[in-house]
C-alpha cells in the first residue's frame, strides 16, 4: 500500500503537465492575423493563461469585433493548435516523473483541462502520458470552465473520489479558484512567476511561487504523504 491512503490526484493539462502554451499562443496568433489582427502578443496571451480555449475564442472576437462566429473561431484555432501539438509538445521532466512515480505506487492520476478532448488526446498520445492519465475530461463536457469547479468535480466522480480527497496540481488562478471552489486541494505551480500573487492562487495549499522550476517529483510526492496523514 501506498503512503497517500485514499488521495486522488487530478492534473490540469496545459502549463501544468506540458509547456503547451507557446502552441496556444502561435495557434491564437495565426487565427487573428487571418482574421485582420496581426499583432497578438505574447504578453496579451499570457493575460489568458488558465481559462478554456472557447472563453479565450469569445473575449477575443468580442474584443476584435470578429465577423466570424464563435463555434467557426473555435474549429480555427483548435484546427491550427492540433497541427502544433502534433507535432511537438514538450512534457516537463519532474511532471513525468512525477506521473511516473505515482502509477508505480498505483495511484491512478486523472487530468482534468479546459483544453478540447481532440488536444488533450493529441497532446497525451505525443507524450507518452496516456499510457498513464486515462481517466480525462475537458471543458467541454461540463456546463462551465475554471474558474468554475465542474471540470475538477466531474473527474473526482469519474475516479469515484470524494472532492475532500482529490489534491489538484494547477498553473494558473483561475484552476486553482476551482480547485478551491470544487472542495479540493491544490498545489499551485504559477506558469507565469508574476501571476503569483493573483487571488486565485492564495486558496492554493501548496504555492511554488517559482514555477516549474521549483516543482520536483518527491518533492510533491512526500507533500501528499504529508496530507494524507493529515487528513
Amino acid at each position: 500500500m501506498n503512503g497517500l491512503g485514499g488521495l486522488s490526484v487530478i492534473f490540469d493539462l496545459d502549463g501544468t503537465l506540458v509547456d503547451s502554451e507557446p502552441n496556444y499562443y502561435e495557434a491564437t496568433r495565426q487565427m487573428l492575423a487571418g482574421h485582420g489582427v496581426p499583432d497578438f502578443t505574447w504578453a496579451e496571451h499570457e493575460r489568458l493563461v488558465g481559462i478554456s480555449t472557447l472563453e479565450t475564442v469569445t473575449l477575443l472576437r468580442d474584443r476584435h469585433g470578429l465577423r466570424p462566429s464563435v463555434p467557426e473561431l473555435l474549429t480555427e484555432t483548435n484546427r491550427r493548435y492540433l497541427e502544433l501539438a502534433r507535432t511537438g509538445t514538450h512534457a516537463y521532466p519532474e511532471m513525468r516523473k512525477f506521473v511516473e512515480l505515482l502509477a508505480a505506487e498505483g495511484v491512478r492520476p486523472a487530468v482534468a483541462s479546459g483544453s478540447s478532448p481532440e488536444a488533450i488526446e493529441a497532446i497525451l498520445a505525443g507524450t507518452g502520458l496516456g499510457a498513464y492519465l486515462r481517466t480525462v475530461v475537458s471543458a467541454d463536457e461540463v456546463p462551465r470552465g475554471k474558474p468554475a469547479p465542474d471540470v475538477f468535480l466531474e473527474a473526482a466522480r469519474r475516479l469515484g473520489a470524494a472532492p475532500a480527497d482529490c489534491v489538484v496540481l494547477e498553473d494558473a488562478a483561475p484552476g486553482a479558484a476551482a480547485a478551491h471552489a470544487a472542495g479540493m486541494r491544490c498545489i499551485a505551480i504559477p506558469y507565469v512567476a508574476a501571476h503569483a500573487d493573483a487571488p486565485g492562487f492564495g486558496t492554493a495549499e501548496l504555492l511554488l511561487r517559482g514555477g516549474q522550476a521549483e516543482f520536483t517529483a518527491r518533492g510533491a510526492y512526500d507533500w501528499l504523504v504529508r496530507a494524507a496523514r493529515s487528513g
